[in-house]
C-alpha cells in the first residue's frame, strides 16, 4: 500500500550559534497510510466541531496542544470531562477545568473526536460507557478519529476501532495494540479516517496532522508557521549558551511558574508538566483573582495558588510562559515585576519564553547585558537582537525560548542546567521528544 507523506510544513526559525548540545540525528518518519479520496477532500471554508475528552489522569501536554492547536485553526472545539465533574485532575498535578460533560455531547455529531493519552485517563475513557458508544457511532459514520500515547492501545483498540489499520503509540505500550491492528513504530500514523501518535513528543505534530485533514493543506501551514515548530521532528535538540554558569540551587528545586488570563496554554502547561516530571517543586500561581484562569486558546487552567500567597515564597527560578494578553498581564503586575527583579538583584533564576521576554523582561531592564531571543514577530523589541534566531539562549541565569513549538525544548533545557544533561535526555525520550 502507498504511503503518503505528511505536505511540507513551514519552517521554523533556527540558526544555531555558540554552544551546541544534543547533536542532531536524522529524525523519524511521518507515515500516512491510505490517504481518503480526493472526492471526500476537506473544504476549508467550513467550520469543523471537534470533541477532545478529558478525564483525570489525561496527560494535559496532548489534551492542551490538541485543542490549543485546533482552535487555531478555527476549529470548533469541545472539551468534555467523562467524569461527573467539569474539573480534571490531570496528570503532573496540572488542574484543568472542562467545557461540558461527555454525556451532555452524546446526542452531538462531530467531524473529529480525538483523545489525549495518560494513564490512568485512557483507562478512563475507556471505562466510560457513553464515550465509547459516541466514539464507535462517530466511527460507523465514517468520521475521522484519532488518539494519542497510550489512549489508541488502552481506548481505540479495546472498543475494536482499530482492526486492519496502521496504528503507532506509546513504544512502551506497542504490545498492548490490539492483535488484529498492524503496528507501525511511526511519531504520526494515518490510515483511512484514524490518526495516531506516539506520545506528548509528537502531539504537537499530531495536531497539525489532525488540521490538514480538517481543513487542507494550506491551513496546516497557515496554523504551523505561528507555532514556530522544528525543522526536524525527533532530532536532538539544540540550545546555545553565553556565559555559561553552574547553576546552584536546593536539591528540589523550587520553581515559580505564573499564570494569567491570556496566558499561552501550551506553554504553561508544557512547562509545568516537564518540569514536575524532572522533580522540582513546581508551583503554579494565578495574578488574577482567582485561581482558574481564561488562558488565549479558552483552555481553562486551575492554578495552585494566588500570587500573594506565593509571595511568601523563595523560588530557585521563575518561569514565564508567553502569550500576548498573559505577557501583558505580567508586566502590569507591580507585585510579579518586584519579584522578578529581586530574582535577578540576587543573581538567581529566571526564564521566559514567547511575548513574555520582549513584553516583561525588556521593557523592566531584566535583559540588560543579556543575549536573549523572543517571538519572532517581537525580536525587533528586544534592545539586543544578536541572538534572536536561536531556539532556546542560556546567557547565565537566564534562559529565553521563541514560541509553543520551543517550549519543549525551552523546559528541557532548564532541566539539563538543574539536573545534567542525562536526566534532559532521559526526559526527552520518555516524551517520544527525541
Amino acid at each position: 500500500m502507498a504511503t503518503r507523506p505528511l505536505s511540507p510544513l513551514l519552517k521554523s526559525f533556527f540558526t544555531p550559534t555558540l554552544v551546541l548540545r544534543f547533536p542532531a540525528k536524522p529524525p523519524k518518519t511521518l507515515f500516512f497510510f491510505t490517504p481518503r479520496s480526493a472526492s471526500s477532500s476537506p473544504m476549508a471554508s467550513s467550520v469543523k466541531k471537534v470533541l477532545v475528552p478529558i478525564a483525570n489522569g489525561t496527560e494535559p501536554m496532548e489534551a492542551v496542544i490538541t485543542i490549543d492547536v485546533l482552535r487555531r485553526s478555527g476549529a470548533e472545539v469541545v472539551v468534555a470531562s467523562v467524569g461527573n465533574d467539569h474539573g480534571v485532575d490531570a496528570c503532573w498535578g496540572v488542574k484543568l477545568v472542562a467545557d461540558a460533560l461527555v454525556s451532555d455531547c452524546k446526542d452531538q455529531s462531530f467531524d473529529l473526536i480525538s483523545l489525549p493519552g495518560g494513564m490512568p485517563g485512557s483507562a478512563n475513557f475507556r471505562d466510560c460507557g457513553v464515550l465509547e458508544s459516541l466514539v464507535k457511532k462517530h466511527v460507523e459514520n465514517g468520521r475521522l478519529y484519532a488518539a494519542v500515547c497510550a489512549a489508541p492501545a488502552v481506548a481505540l483498540g479495546s472498543w475494536g476501532l482499530l482492526k486492519g489499520l496502521k496504528v503507532t503509540c506509546y513504544p512502551a505500550m506497542m504490545d498492548k495494540l490490539p492483535s488484529d491492528a498492524i503496528t507501525v513504530n511511526s511519531r504520526v500514523a494515518l490510515d483511512g479516517r484514524a490518526v495516531t501518535s506516539q506520545g506528548a513528543g509528537t502531539t504537537m505534530e499530531f495536531s497539525v496532522a489532525l488540521v490538514e485533514q480538517l481543513y487542507g493543506k494550506d491551513k496546516a501551514d497557515e496554523v504551523a508557521g505561528p507555532l514556530v515548530m522544528r525543522p526536524n521532528h525527533g532530532a536532538e535538540f539544540t540550545m546555545a549558551e553565553f556565559n555559561p554558569v553552574e547553576w546552584k540551587c536546593n536539591k528540589t528545586p523550587r520553581i515559580l511558574v505564573p499564570i494569567a488570563n491570556g496566558t499561552e496554554e501550551m506553554e504553561a502547561v508544557m512547562i509545568i508538566d516537564i518540569l514536575r516530571r524532572a522533580n522540582a517543586d513546581v508551583i503554579v500561581a494565578s495574578i488574577e483573582d482567582k485561581l482558574e484562569i481564561i488562558a488565549s486558546r479558552k483552555v481553562k487552567l486551575v492554578a495552585d495558588m494566588l500570587l500573594d500567597e506565593a509571595l511568601k515564597i523563595e523560588f530557585d527560578l521563575i518561569v514565564l510562559p508567553g502569550g500576548l494578553g498573559g505577557a501583558q498581564a505580567f508586566s502590569n503586575s507591580e507585585k510579579l515585576v518586584g519579584l522578578l527583579k529581586k530574582q535577578a538583584e540576587a543573581n538567581k533564576l529566571y526564564a521566559a519564553v514567547c511575548a513574555s521576554p520582549a513584553l516583561v523582561l525588556e521593557p523592566h531592564g531584566l535583559l540588560k547585558g543579556k543575549k536573549a531571543t523572543a517571538f519572532p514577530a517581537m525580536c525587533n523589541k528586544l534592545s539586543d537582537q544578536s541572538a534572536c534566531e536561536n531556539r532556546v539562549v542560556v546567557d547565565g541565569n537566564l534562559v529565553t525560548s521563541r514560541g509553543p513549538g520551543t517550549s519543549m525544548e525551552f523546559a528541557l533545557a532548564i532541566v539539563e542546567k538543574l539536573f545534567g544533561r542525562e536526566k534532559a535526555l532521559s526526559l526527552a525520550k520518555s516524551l517520544v521528544f527525541i
